[in-house]
């Protein structure tokens, strides 16, 4: 179906949002990307560009408008994203409890790709020199192994919850090491320490 110019700007600003920063824009982000002062008026754009099969939102989901694609093997449409969970908060500092508030992001399938992924808000500044900071959203792959070096979302004492660098010691310990000269590392006998996750991607709003 044909769209107006204005539809076609908003469809434009989210698929180029989506490019750069993987995730779907705000209803503000969408205003200010397209010139326009009044949240109703996107609101209005949207429902038309979802009636016309161009977009599609998920209820009660923030971030969740997403372009949709043709589908070749089918020859419909289809929605190019899934919903993650955001599961709580994660330290990236001393370990904290994460504690899950029931939100989703819509995310592109490609940034996904079948795996069993989660979402954590980092709080600290303990992973700076690896660019994750305070208030980014990292995703995770949900997994119970890593290899050293590699970055993880781990259980502490089975109730605190971290992220950090992980290494296995010879001497049976683990070495939780943050990416931030001015702190130290956690080392713990490795029955102490569970993975949960390995980080394998990073959001953040600018």
């Amino acid at each position: 179906m044909a769209l107006t110019k204005r539809q076609r700007d908003v469809l434009d600003f989210i698929g180029r949002f989506i490019e750069r920063h993987g995730y779907s824009p705000s209803l503000e982000e969408m205003a200010h990307g397209i010139g326009c002062s009044s949240l109703a008026t996107i609101h209005k754009h949207l429902a038309r560009l979802e009636a016309k099969g161009m977009i599609r939102r998920t209820a009660n989901c923030s971030r969740s408008v997403e372009p949709c694609t043709a589908d070749s093997s089918t020859g419909g449409k289809r929605a190019a994203s899934v919903e993650i969970p955001l599961l709580g908060e994660v330290a990236a500092g001393r370990p904290i409890e994460a504690i899950p508030n029931g939100e989703t992001f819509g995310l592109p399938d490609q940034l996904v790709r079948g795996r069993e992924t989660f979402a954590l808000r980092v709080r600290g500044h303990s992973m700076i020199e690896e660019q994750i900071r305070d208030g980014d959203i990292i995703l995770v792959q949900r997994a119970t192994t890593a290899e050293n070096g590699q970055t993880v979302v781990a259980l502490v004492d089975g109730r605190d919850v971290t992220v950090k660098i992980w290494h296995r010691q010879e001497d049976g310990m683990v070495r939780l090491e943050p990416a931030n000269a001015n702190m130290a590392p956690l080392v713990i006998p490795a029955d102490r320490v569970a993975i949960h996750g390995r980080v394998i991607g990073l959001l953040r709003k600018y």
